[in-house]
């Protein structure tokens, strides 16, 4: 059996999706800025997607502009406030639990002469409110907080967030790539100022993304080169990709309800039976206030990779709350920042679930992933002083 619980990395491109998008490719090629025909049809697509991505986030159309993805957007979120306000002040706050691709334009910032200040977070990976407000200086231009952390699942008080920005008179950016498309976003009633998206986390294609700009916010341009997106981000468009995102948008939009519902459910089993059934567990991120879809779950006495590795032989796909994969033997930043050791955050499991996740799935990852940790944990020395003890007891 075959089981995808990795999500939250990527999705599949919906039927319909890819049906949209098929057309754009050899049909409907022409270039959107021309003015012949095949452009004119073009630019209807294009008008079409960018609507139905309005639709989704309460916003106006004028409001959205087009993106090669989410890191992109994040880039252009802040980089563009940053340059574009620099002669206001320089003063950028954001926390330490960001996607990466935040953390690191911030880290990139600060070797220019900003100056970046970098929020805890408690136990759940929340910010609070009063530290946020402390940290706010004169030389405050920008404030940028994810909407759900894309690791622990955790989702922050944006509403209250952007109140705080708005009564200090700061810009606020959310990063809500994983909140797209899982809970309700509604940049009105939120009140963000900027706010970025992408297609591939709610069955669309990758390489395309968006960010939301409130009109009236003026943000100095990441590419340039041409006039495309009302000449605030060149390129020629990425067509077929951005018809399938306005169709993504449109679905996801459409079923959220019925989305929510399955996942939590599904996810609350994950959860429950995961600790009823393993000792030594431990729920990252909050309990409540999380994606519906996100479980993220400490072992202790193993190791992520081991554990990632086992999973896959049986046909599970996950993701480990350690980088070993990708080169670093450097844990998680986002679980060091919610305070694990490393050994705990090294032995983390994020599972996360779709709209095809079926209760079959579920229960055969119940039935197949204790048997696996308690073999991985008969290898390490410090669980059998742990039964040792408990013996002794």
């Amino acid at each position: 059996m075959k089981v995808y619980l990795d999500y939250a990395a990527t999705t599949p491109v919906n039927k319909d999706v890819l049906e949209e998008m098929l057309p754009y490719f050899q049909q409907h090629f022409g270039n959107p800025s021309s003015v012949h025909s095949f452009g004119r049809e073009s630019k209807k697509a294009l008008d079409i997607a960018r609507d139905r991505v309005a639709k989704s986030l309460g916003a106006k159309t004028e409001e959205i502009y087009f993106t090669g993805g989410g890191s992109e957007a994040d880039n252009w979120a802040i980089k563009g406030v940053a340059y574009g306000l620099k002669n206001k002040g320089n003063h950028i706050i954001t926390s330490k639990i960001e996607h990466h691709a935040v953390l690191h334009t911030c880290e990139y910032l600060e070797k220019e002469g900003f100056e970046i200040t970098y929020l805890e977070v408690d136990e759940y990976g929340l910010i609070s409110l009063d530290e946020l407000k402390k940290a706010i200086k004169d030389t405050t231009i920008l404030i940028t907080i994810m909407y759900a952390n894309n690791e622990i699942g955790t989702i922050q008080p944006i509403k209250e967030i952007a109140d705080i920005a708005k009564e200090n008179n700061i810009l606020f950016h959310t990063d809500a790539v994983q909140a797209y498309g899982n809970i309700p976003i509604d940049t009105e009633e939120l009140g963000v100022d900027l706010l970025s998206i992408s297609a591939h986390k709610l069955y669309g294609p990758k390489g395309v993304g968006a960010l939301y700009i409130r009109r009236g916010v003026r943000l100095h341009p990441l590419v340039h080169g041409g006039g495309q997106e009302k000449k605030r981000r060149a390129g020629t468009e990425n067509l077929p990709a951005i018809v399938g995102f306005g169709k993504a948008a449109e679905l996801a939009h459409e079923n959220l309800e019925g989305h929510n519902k399955q996942l939590l459910n599904f996810r609350d089993q994950l959860i429950n039976k995961l600790m009823a059934k393993i000792p030594y567990t431990r729920l990252n991120g909050h309990p409540t206030k999380r994606l519906p879809g996100n479980v993220n779950i400490s072992f202790e006495f193993i190791e992520g990779e081991s554990l990632l590795l086992s999973l896959d032989m049986v046909g599970i796909a996950g993701s480990s709350g350690s980088a070993c994969t990708s080169g670093s033997l450097d844990p998680s930043h986002v679980l060091m920042a919610i305070g694990l050791t490393h050994e705990i955050a090294h032995g983390s499991l994020r599972l996360s679930l779709g709209d095809p996740t079926t209760q079959e799935e579920i229960d055969y990852v119940i039935e197949k992933l204790p048997p696996i940790v308690e073999r991985l944990r008969q290898m390490s020395p410090l669980y059998e002083n742990i039964k040792e003890e408990a013996k002794n007891v």
